[in-house]
């Protein structure tokens, strides 16, 4: 598929648009685990995450006219409660430093710890993830999970691209000191 093409037309975002209630409903269902699953990687709460993602579906449904098809509804509406997820961390005034507004020295590009000696399962994984700062956590997330690359994460972090990669490598450090340390257990 060429980048050039539409993305095809959702028939159950169609339904929505002319006020299917059913519709609504059947959307939530089809997209409201995942987006949760996404925001809870970032907020870290239960709780909040479910109220992020209420909010971003009640935003998405009131904005549903301005979806034009340029991407996926899945996409455009990850992309909203990432956005809301990150914003509800800002109010919650979240460790994020930008790295070139201080004097920290300079961290080593390379990671001196040998990550592949250590082999963990899934939910252990997820756990030592949720011991990370806020920062880190949403930096990670974002990179590993959802797929964004580090100039994309600045840009919605409102960063710079070095704090996002000062942020990824203590994020990784840190998990690794987590997992060593047996935190996990």
């Amino acid at each position: 598929m060429e980048l050039s093409e539409p993305i095809l037309q959702d028939e159950l975002v169609e339904r929505c648009k002319l006020g299917d209630s059913r519709g609504f409903a059947e959307l939530y269902r089809k997209y409201a685990k995942a987006m949760y699953n996404t925001s809870l990687r970032i907020v870290n709460n239960t709780g909040d995450a479910e109220d992020v993602v209420q909010e971003a579906f009640t935003d998405a449904f009131r904005s549903l006219d301005d979806f034009h098809y340029k991407s996926t509804f899945g996409a455009w509406l990850k992309r909203i409660v990432i956005n809301k997820s990150i914003n509800y961390l800002r109010k919650r005034k979240m460790d994020m430093i930008d790295i070139e507004k201080t004097n920290i020295g300079h961290i080593p590009e390379e990671d001196t710890t040998d990550e592949q000696e250590i082999q963990l399962k899934v939910e252990d994984i997820k756990r030592a993830v949720g011991l990370l700062p806020n920062g880190y956590r949403t930096v990670l997330t974002l990179y590993l999970f959802e797929g964004y690359d580090q100039e994309e994460i600045a840009e919605i972090l409102q960063v710079s691209h070095a704090t996002v990669r000062t942020q990824y490598m203590r994020a990784k450090q840190k998990l690794v000191q987590h997992i060593k340390q047996g935190a996990l257990s």
